[in-house]
């Protein structure tokens, strides 16, 4: 018996369903990865009920995405990865961990990197989508990834190895002298990856548990700064379990941040540096039109250090009258002698059936410039 649905099951509610059952979405304990925004891990500190779901098909591609990866360095290389670093203020699970030789020599040979690092290294995988990639290129790993990283070995430099079931003999190696800090971010659209890397100092740790310990001294959530711009501003608060705790609900054609204005005088203020800015920017939109205006007609390619491409520029879609015409007479219809195309669209919609367009050749879409980084010059 063959048994059929007029819609597959979709793979996404048990998709939602496991992650839901992750540890990480389970603990209560701030981690390093929560550091992101400070009124965020107020709020989980406190132990606040999440207002929101979200979406997250995205983060969960990114999720298996990034255990792939690290499984793969852990069979192929011998990384250390995943494992759990504490202490009495926060956890973190590190994503890869790469010994020296000297250190390596203290492990039994089944956990030795099959290729020691010059200096003991915590390496952080970082999943992003085409959107920002050039952002990753020009700029690097964000404040919060930072933080994160820093904190991470922070404890691994003061604390060593969480001493818990599975990784005991990591834990007996002590505190570990973190020499490095490595990104390493993943186009999730294209493959490409990306590596910065960054000297490590206890100085670089301490401000970052500074932060960790401003959060824990807050006496609610609310006292605690929001990190981000907002919902509309932010993916990362478009996306937040305590989206709605913060920003409150959001009302039909109001920007959430309207919040931060309270009384007049805050308005003056904000409006005064609203013409602060545009004042500041006039200058350089204006040069950034010259220079637009000197590249037009440059051949797309790579050019010093980064790479020019254009797009648009293509005919504009538009209504073709004709042809629904025809379709109303093979259909029997009467065609009107001015033809009303709002009424004739609605019926061939009505009707199933595809509205008509042409390529307008005489009007087209605006072209754009588009550059990035040129990642490698021969």
């Amino acid at each position: 018996m063959t048994i059929t649905t007029d819609h597959p099951v979709s793979l996404w509610p048990a998709a939602h369903a496991a992650d839901a059952r992750r540890p990480r979405s389970l603990q209560t304990k701030i981690g390093a990865s929560d550091t992101v925004c400070a009124r965020r891990a107020g709020y989980l500190l406190h132990g606040r009920t999440p207002t929101d779901t979200g979406e997250k098909r995205k983060a969960i591609l990114g999720t298996w995405l990034h255990e792939g990866l690290l499984t793969a360095a852990r069979q192929e290389y011998g990384w250390i990865i995943e494992r759990r670093v504490e202490d009495e203020l926060l956890r973190g699970h590190i994503d890869a961990v790469q010994l020296d030789s000297g250190t390596a020599a203290r492990l039994p040979k089944r956990l030795r990197p099959s290729l020691p690092a010059d200096e003991i290294t915590v390496e952080d995988v970082k999943t992003k989508s085409l959107r920002v990639w050039d952002n990753v290129l020009r700029r690097g790993a964000t404040e919060a990834e930072l933080r994160q990283a820093y904190l991470y070995a922070d404890l691994l430099s003061t604390r060593g190895f969480a001493d818990i079931k599975g990784q005991r003999q990591l834990a007996r190696l002590g505190p570990l002298p973190v020499g490095k800090i490595r990104f390493r971010f993943l186009n999730r659209d294209s493959g490409d990856d990306h590596v910065q890397e960054i000297p490590y100092g206890a100085d670089r740790g301490r401000g970052a548990r500074w932060w960790v310990q401003q959060v824990r001294s807050a006496a609610t959530p609310e006292e605690l700064p929001r990190t981000l711009d907002g919902p509309g501003l932010s993916s990362i608060c478009d996306n937040c379990p305590y989206r709605t705790a913060c920003w409150g609900p959001i009302a039909s054609g109001r920007c959430p941040q309207t919040i931060l204005v309270r009384d007049d005088a805050e308005r003056a203020a904000a409006l005064a540096e609203y013409v602060e800015v545009s004042n500041e920017m006039k200058p350089l939109k204006d040069k950034l039109k010259l220079l637009r205006a000197k590249l037009d007609g440059t051949d797309a390619g790579a050019y010093g250090d980064n790479v020019l491409t254009w797009s648009g520029g293509n005919p504009t879609r538009t209504d073709d009258v004709d042809a629904m015409a025809t379709l109303f007479r093979r259909a029997g219809l009467t065609v009107p002698m001015s033809p009303d195309v709002d009424e004739m669209k609605a019926q061939l919609k009505r009707a199933g059936i595809p509205v008509p367009v042409r390529l307008d050749h005489e009007r087209r879409t605006s072209v754009s410039i588009n550059v990035s980084v040129r990642r490698n010059k021969s």
